[in-house]
Order: C-alpha cells, then sequence, then structure tokens
C-alpha cells in the first residue's frame, strides 16, 4: 500500500473571488490575494490500496463529501487508481466561514500526489486543488499569494514571504455550526441573480492593483482600506441575491465595531469577512494582544484564535 500525509493552512482572502468563469472546470471568475496562515491547520493522509474510497474526518465517516475528495483523488492520481482511505483533521471549525475547504484539498492533492508516486510540481498541485476548491489553489503557497487569471486558467505566486511583513491574525469565532448555503451554491446565486454581480466582477482588477502595491510598500493603513472596502462589496453582493445570502450574525456585526473602536484607539487593525460569520482581524504586531483582548470580550464571541502567516502546504509525518 502507498501512503503519505500532508498539512495545509487555510488562507484568507484580502482581495476576494466571489464567483466563478467556469462552473465545470471551478475556474474564479476573478483573481484574488490572499495571506496563508499558520497556527490553524489541517492535515490529510492518504492510503491507497483498499477496496473502496473511504473519508474520516475528525474521526468520523463523512460520507455526504466523499464524492468530492474521490474527484479530486482522480484528478491526482488517475480513475485507475487503487482505492484510498482518506483520514483528516482539523483544529479550527469547518464549513463554517474559515476555509477549511482551502486547507483540506492543498493537503489532500499534496498527500495524494506523494502516495500515488506523481511527482506533480506545486504549480500543478495548485492548479489541481483550485479545481476541487477555488480558494485551495492559494494554500499550496507562503505569505502574502496571488491567485492571476489567465488565458490558460490560473497562475498562483507569492508575493511577499510571512517573514518578510509578519503580520498577525484574530479569528473570532462567532458560530461554529456549518454554513446553511456552501460557498459554490452561493457564488452561482449571485452571479444569476444579483444585480451588483457583474460590477463587483469588473471593479476587482482595481482593488487587485491597489493591494499588490500596499503589500509591496508594506503600507499596512492602504492595504487594509482596500481589504474592507473589497469584504463589503463581496457581501454586498450575496445581500443582493434573491433570496438573499446573508452569513453575518449579531456577533459579526458587534466585532466589526470592535475593530472600529480599536482603529479609533490608534491600533493598527482592519477586518475582513469571507463567506460566513467569523471575522478575521489583520493586525501589526504590536496591536496583536490588544486586538485579542478586545475581541474575546465582544458579546457572542465564542472563542478566538491567533496565528502569524504561515506557509504553504508540506508533506508531514502523522503518527
Amino acid at each position: 500500500m502507498m501512503q503519505a500525509s500532508a498539512q495545509a493552512q487555510p488562507n484568507i482572502a484580502l482581495v476576494k473571488y466571489w464567483g466563478k468563469r467556469d462552473v465545470a472546470a471551478n475556474l474564479p471568475a476573478t483573481g484574488s490575494i490572499s495571506i496563508t496562515l499558520d497556527s490553524l491547520w489541517t492535515r490529510m493522509s492518504v492510503n491507497f490500496g483498499v477496496a473502496d474510497d473511504l473519508l474520516i474526518v475528525n474521526g468520523v465517516p463523512a460520507d455526504e463529501m466523499l464524492p468530492r475528495v474521490t474527484r479530486c483523488l482522480d484528478s491526482v492520481a488517475g480513475k485507475g487508481r487503487a482505492g484510498a482511505r482518506v483520514t483528516s483533521a482539523s483544529n479550527f471549525p469547518i464549513a463554517a466561514g474559515l476555509a477549511s475547504s482551502a486547507s483540506a484539498f492543498a493537503a489532500l492533492v499534496v498527500a495524494a500526489s506523494d502516495a500515488a508516486g506523481c511527482g506533480h510540481e506545486r504549480a500543478e498541485l495548485s492548479r489541481l486543488a483550485g479545481r476541487a476548491s477555488g480558494s485551495a489553489a492559494r494554500s499550496l503557497f507562503d505569505g502574502f499569494v496571488e491567485l492571476a487569471i489567465t488565458s490558460a486558467g490560473i497562475d498562483v505566486t507569492t508575493l511577499a514571504g510571512p517573514a518578510e511583513w509578519p503580520l498577525q491574525v484574530i479569528v473570532a469565532v462567532t458560530e461554529e455550526a456549518g454554513k446553511a448555503v456552501g460557498s459554490g451554491d452561493a457564488m452561482i446565486r449571485c452571479a444569476q441573480t444579483s444585480p451588483f454581480y457583474q460590477s463587483w466582477v469588473d471593479r476587482q482588477d482595481e482593488d487587485l492593483a491597489a493591494a499588490r502595491a500596499a503589500i509591496a510598500r508594506r503600507d499596512f493603513a492602504k492595504l487594509g482600506a482596500i481589504a474592507e472596502h473589497n469584504c463589503l462589496k463581496m457581501h454586498s453582493v450575496m445581500w443582493g441575491a434573491r433570496p438573499p445570502i446573508v452569513y453575518w450574525t449579531k456577533a459579526t456585526l458587534a466585532c466589526m465595531e470592535t475593530v472600529r473602536g480599536l482603529q479609533d484607539a490608534g491600533h493598527a487593525v482592519f477586518f475582513t469577512i469571507d463567506a460566513g460569520p467569523q471575522v478575521k482581524v489583520v493586525c501589526l504586531p504590536e496591536s496583536a494582544e490588544a486586538a485579542q483582548a478586545a475581541l474575546a470580550s465582544t458579546e457572542g464571541v465564542r472563542k478566538t484564535m491567533q496565528s502569524a502567516l504561515g506557509i504553504g502546504a508540506r508533506k508531514v509525518t502523522v503518527d
């Protein structure tokens, strides 16, 4: 039997992709820029040599997620491969707006390629991960990551490593249950029904350029301004869909007010929110302690998690 394990971290998009230009190939409609985290992780182990594919997530069989995993394994190792036992473990809530699918599929393609002896290069692994989960393509890379749209598909690169601009991220978990509407279905609904969707797509290059320049200059204030603006635009697209898609909770709004209070007090912090109710607060290291304390005491916050920026998916040894 052939087996291997890999670990990947979720990534948090600062300039987000929302929508697909090719649903069947899972190609994003726009480019995006993200930061790969360090402290949050998903570990995937792939063991080829069983009769049928089996998926275990945090110790529990996950049959509803198995078809997606099977398709990903087929894309990495070929449809003539042996059956695989796949075990997954994460140290953060899954399917709750914390990019768990990004870390899961980034780790899965690395483990599957190694277990099957495929020898795929990182760029190819990124492409394969992106076919399973659009944001997973970014979790193959370190630090600040840009996913660009090309005529051939996608091109993913690191803009700055985690040590080059060592920011901190505080995650405020406001809800641990899974989302009522998955991101893929929500994107399709928005593209079909939201009157704001096309404007979102058309203006994305402006936001990407602004964020790219801010990262190059290490301009925290400008990066925060464009990240918050881009986040609020994305959620406006969702609210304009029919029926509307609203992931925020009362605690989500309370966290945003907490961030505004920190900013008024002179702390270098900004928020971003992906397709879920959790609030991610990016800060300079000197503001991390104050941000963590303020978010932890915000009404409705169940817990907080702090992370530096991290490296991309890689092979690991799991006991």
